[in-house]
């Protein structure tokens, strides 16, 4: 007996690593909190690893261009991944149009701003520094800019911006006090470190193009099953469980 459980010892670990896969997902920056405990459940229940890359959706749509090494591109601007489609880049099929993301005003708690005022608190001649994430290549920071200028508060304000490489970058500015106020995802700011350290205002869904969030499985992928089955655990009752509480829209 003692034999034969050393037997299928020796099947398992040397089974296990052969069967287990690896997939390389490049995501934007506000799905920070999101994507790591959707990463965590879907390794757990399959053994199967994901490696994480969070960035800019624009930098990684420049990268992916380029032939970038990644399985799976998650971009908090639709567009991205669709401009990728039409190039020929994506498993065609695969574009998948995963949540629709929200911006918020967001201050720490030491702050005595009136957040209840909305944008039009940026006038307030204490503040000295607002973080965004750079528009350039940041959806989140486009949604920002937006945002501003439709409360008219853009060009009071745009000398004391102060641009993240991406929206996560932008958050940590604010969180350290290296910014006073800032707008952010509101995925990061219901993250517990940042709910704890602050408070927001959700700034309207009107006041910006909506963030429509898209994802694709590249065309260079040697893990495309893979790439679908996370994609697909995504979509399923935990994966939607999940985006939900970090605040995102689904869509129907």
């Amino acid at each position: 007996m003692r034999r034969f459980f050393a037997i299928i010892l020796f099947i398992l670990c040397a089974v296990s690593p052969v069967s287990a896969e690896e997939i390389a997902v490049a995501a934007a920056s506000d799905l920070n909190f999101a994507i790591k405990e959707v990463i965590g459940e879907f390794e757990k229940q399959t053994g199967h690893r994901v490696k994480l890359s969070l960035g800019s959706s624009g930098n990684f749509y420049a990268q992916l261009q380029q032939g970038a090494p990644f399985d799976l591109y998650f971009s908090a601007d639709i567009g991205y991944p669709k401009k990728l489609e039409e190039a020929g880049l994506t498993v065609p099929g695969s574009l998948y149009r995963y949540a629709v993301g929200r911006v918020v005003l967001w201050a720490p708690k030491t702050s005595s701003l009136d957040l209840a005022k909305g944008l039009t608190v940026l006038r307030e001649p204490t503040i000295k520094k607002i973080a965004i994430a750079n528009p350039k290549h940041a959806p989140y920071g486009r949604a920002a800019v937006a945002a501003m200028e439709h409360a008219q508060v853009y060009a009071d304000v745009k000398d004391r911006l102060v641009l993240g490489e991406n929206i996560s970058q932008a958050a940590q500015f604010i969180e350290s006090g290296a910014c006073d106020v800032g707008i952010i995802a509101l995925s990061l700011a219901l993250a517990p470190a940042m709910k704890s350290a602050g408070s927001y205002w959700e700034i309207p869904a009107e006041a910006h193009p909506p963030l429509e969030q898209g994802a694709a499985i590249l065309k260079q992928s040697k893990h495309q099953e893979l790439a679908r089955n996370f994609l697909s655990f995504l979509q399923g009752s935990q994966g939607q469980e999940i985006m939900i509480r970090y605040g995102f829209t689904l869509p129907k």
